[in-house]
C-alpha cells in the first residue's frame, strides 16, 4: 500500500490558554493583571503537526480527547491547519487537556492539565494508521504516561513496517527522567531533544558528555541550542554545529522547538540532507518566534515565505 501520509502525528492534545504582558511574577494569595490573552492549539506534538501541513506535508494526527468544548476546539484547530484528523480517539471518561501558560518573553511557566491525553496507549491505536504514513513522530513522553510505557512497543512496530520515526521526550514535569536511551534510541530515526532535556535524560554536567553518551545508540539527532543554534549527530561522525537565524524581536518562544521539528521532518520525509534538514529547523523554529503562540507565523505558505524573505533574508519555496 502506498502511503498516504507523509507524517503520523503520535500523541498529546490540548489547548494553550496564553497570558502575556503580565504584571510580574505568581504569589500566592496576590491576584496579577495580565495584558493579553490567548486561547489557541496547544501540545507539542499538535502545534509540529500544524505546522508541518503548513509547511506543506500531508500529515493526520492520532491522539485522544475529550467530549467536549476543547475537544472541539482541537479538532477544528488542526482541521483549520490542514491535519487529518479522522484518526482523533473521542472519549467520555475524561476531558481535553488544557495549559496554563504564563509567558515572559523568551521564558514562560506552565501548569497542565493532562486529561485524556494522559491514558491513551498503544492498544487504543488502530495498527493499520502505520501502513498509511510514511514516517510517525511522537513528544512530550513525560504527559503521556500510558504512551511513554508503550515507547518501545510503537517504535519497534514502526520499524518493522518500514517506517521512519522522530522523537521528542521534552521536559518531565515530575524532573525524574526516567528514559532508557541505550534501548529507545536504536529504534529512533532522528532524536530531537534540546541540550538541557538531553543533559537531563544522560545525568550529564555538560553537552558534550551528554552527546558522548548516546553517540553508541543514536542513529540522528539533531540538538536544539536554543538561540545559538543547531548541533547535529551522527553515530560514527564528528558533531556538527550549526548557528541559529537570529531574531532580535521576539514575540515569545512558545512551540520554537517543536516548529524547528516541523521543518527538520518535513524535509527529512522528503529525502532531503540531514545538514539541509537542520539547517531548515533553525530557520522555522527562528520563523516561530515572530509571532504570539505555536502556529501563528504559521497561517499559509505565503506567510511563512514573505517572514523567512523579510525577517531572516532566506528565499524558500514550499
Amino acid at each position: 500500500m502506498k502511503p498516504y501520509y507523509d507524517i503520523l502525528a503520535i500523541g498529546e492534545l490540548n489547548v494553550d490558554l496564553i497570558l502575556n504582558n503580565i504584571d510580574g511574577e505568581p504569589e500566592v494569595g496576590k491576584e496579577k493583571f495580565a495584558g493579553d490573552m490567548i486561547l489557541t492549539l496547544g501540545s507539542s506534538t499538535a502545534i509540529f503537526a500544524a505546522n508541518a501541513a503548513a509547511l506543506g506535508a500531508k500529515v493526520g494526527f492520532v491522539g485522544m480527547i475529550g467530549q467536549d468544548t476543547l475537544g472541539n476546539l482541537i479538532r477544528e484547530s488542526l482541521e483549520a491547519k490542514g491535519v487529518d484528523t479522522s484518526m482523533l480517539i473521542e472519549t467520555d471518561e475524561h476531558s481535553s487537556g488544557a495549559t496554563i501558560v504564563l509567558n515572559y518573553g523568551e521564558d514562560r511557566a506552565m501548569v497542565t492539565y493532562q486529561g485524556a491525553m494522559a491514558v491513551m496507549s498503544f492498544a487504543d491505536i488502530d495498527k493499520s494508521v502505520f501502513e498509511k504514513c510514511r514516517h510517525i513522530h511522537i513528544s512530550s513522553i513525560f504527559l503521556q504516561p500510558a504512551l511513554k510505557a508503550d515507547l518501545e512497543k510503537i517504535l519497534d512496530y514502526a520499524r518493522v513496517q518500514g517506517v521512519t520515526t522522530s522523537l521528542d521526550t521534552q521536559w518531565d514535569p515530575t524532573e525524574i527522567w526516567d528514559f532508557d536511551y541505550t534501548r529507545i534510541l536504536p529504534l529512533v530515526s532522528v532524536f530531537l531533544p534540546n541540550e538541557k532535556e538531553l543533559m537531563l535524560l544522560t545525568s550529564s554536567e555538560t553537552i558534550d558528555e551528554a552527546v558522548g553518551k548516546i553517540k553508541p545508540y543514536v542513529n540522528t539527532a539533531i540538538i536544539k541550542m536554543g538561540s545559538k543554534g543547531s548541533l547535529l549527530v551522527r553515530r560514527g561522525e564528528e558533531p556538527a554545529f550549526l548557528p541559529s537565524f537570529l531574531n532580535t524581536e521576539v514575540v515569545d518562544a512558545i512551540g520554537a522547538g517543536d516548529s524547528f521539528n516541523a521543518g527538520c521532518i518535513s524535509r527529512f520525509v522528503k529525502g532531503e540532507t540531514l545538514e539541509d534538514c537542520q539547517r531548515f529547523g533553525n530557520l522555522t523554529g527562528a520563523i516561530n518566534t515572530t509571532a504570539a503562540g505555536g502556529t501563528g507565523a504559521f497561517a499559509d505558505k505565503k506567510t511563512i515565505e514573505e517572514i523567512a524573505r523579510n525577517r531572516f533574508n532566506q528565499h524558500i519555496t514550499l
